[in-house]
């Protein structure tokens, strides 16, 4: 009387499709490897007086803090203070900025 309700051949088809994408799933993170080590980013901005830090700076088109963040490998906040001390003293120059980012050139 009771019992579990035969499921129709759609239905079957639909549940056979959703296993085969999830077996193509595992699969695809099996063949990722190993997820990659994140290095813990520096606090500390690199010097702004050391001449290898400025050639760095001068190859590079633009200075955003994110761009100088991912160069030198330091925070976010510690790239904004650094570009900020280089623009004082008078490296680099602003060019287009607002609350949310300044972009600055090399002189």
């Amino acid at each position: 009387m009771g019992g579990k309700k035969k499921l129709s051949l759609k239905q079957m088809e639909r549940m056979q499709d959703k296993k085969d994408v999830e077996d193509k799933d595992k699969k695809k993170k099996e063949k990722a490897g190993a997820p990659k080590e994140r290095k813990p980013s520096a606090i500390m901005p690199p010097d702004t007086k050391n001449e290898k830090v400025l050639g760095e700076l001068k190859k590079m088109h633009v200075l955003t803090p994110y761009a100088v963040a991912t160069r030198f490998n330091v925070r976010i906040s510690a790239a904004k203070d650094f570009l900020d001390q280089l623009q004082a003293s008078g490296a680099i120059q602003l060019v287009s900025g607002s609350h949310n980012i300044k972009i600055y050139k090399v002189d």
